[in-house]
């Protein structure tokens, strides 16, 4: 029933940026299965209505269809794509941002009635069916795309409770933890910032741990659980990453933006970047310069 209304509602919102009028909240509309493409997953609820995505991180694999959700609680160096799509029936999917102050608002508010999370670090990432009253929150969310006049004090309120459902439903220790202040996931989270923002830079593991204020093993252990990654592992992604940004702009610079992000030797750079995007850095550049060129309706 509530996925029937929430693809109309998608559908008829959808833009080619996918931003709507209501800050945090995104729709997504592809009408082609689209190739992996890596990105950062941000902080979000994402629910498909129609359709099918998979999602990889790391080594794990996390694909979600019709009436699934995913819960990204760290943002995270992924590479995903709509598997199930077509002019007749596009892929659509709901977003929200979620943001650590409102989930800790929440948190302070139900006081000791709160859910209580246990153990170590969840995964960044996770799946679950959505019950009916997460789709009915979203949709009555959706609804209030179609009535400006009652957003400004609505909104707010239909957020709040889409992220309670969140944070007392299956996935509610991964949405809890970007709450707290001292969780696991909060120290792996500062430590994820860090070498987002020094991926260039060597680094030792024990020095992040210390920065991130856990202990060698317990950073790794924490950390392999959010991210499906070594903390190396995860800033050789990031590198990566960077390097097929900068090569769309520099294509004729590979040593260049190799070194740019981080890498002394053009061979191992090479090996390991066509080895993530199936391509080495030359091609791959000629590739993404043409579908630069391309007019925009012939691309995903």
């Amino acid at each position: 029933m509530y996925l029937e209304e929430l693809r109309t509602l998608l559908a008829r919102h959808a833009r080619p940026d996918w931003t709507t009028a209501v800050d945090g909240v995104l729709i997504s509309k592809v009408d082609r299965p689209d190739p992996p493409a890596p990105s950062m997953s941000g902080t979000l609820l994402a629910v498909i209505a129609q359709g099918a995505k998979r999602l990889a991180l790391g080594e794990r694999v996390f694909e979600y269809g019709p009436g699934q959700y995913l819960v990204a609680s760290v943002d995270l160096p992924v590479t995903g794509q709509f598997t199930q799509a077509d002019p007749k029936q596009p892929a659509l999917g709901f977003g929200l941002v979620l943001e650590p102050s409102a989930v800790a608002e929440l948190l302070l508010e139900a006081g000791p009635g709160a859910p209580r999370s246990s153990g170590g670090a969840p995964s960044g990432i996770a799946v679950s069916d959505a019950p009916d009253a997460l789709l009915d929150a979203v949709v009555r969310l959706l609804r209030l795309l179609d009535e400006p006049r009652d957003r400004a004090v609505l909104v707010p309120l239909v957020k709040r409770e889409i992220l309670w459902r969140l944070i007392t439903g299956e996935q509610g220790a991964t949405v809890r933890q970007l709450g707290l202040a001292d969780s696991s996931l909060s120290h792996i989270s500062r430590a994820v910032r860090w070498i987002r923002e020094h991926y260039a830079q060597p680094f030792r593991v024990e020095d992040v741990a210390r920065q991130s204020g856990m202990g060698v093993s317990a950073f790794y252990r924490n950390f392999q659980a959010v991210t499906a990654m070594s903390p190396i592992q995860f800033q050789k992604q990031i590198r990566l990453q960077e390097a097929r940004l900068l090569l769309a702009t520099h294509p004729g610079d590979v040593t260049g933006v190799g070194h740019r992000v981080g890498y002394d030797n053009p061979s191992q750079f090479s090996r390991e970047y066509r080895r993530q995007f199936g391509a080495p850095p030359s091609q791959d550049a000629a590739r993404l310069r043409q579908a630069a060129r391309a007019p925009a309706g012939l691309l995903p």
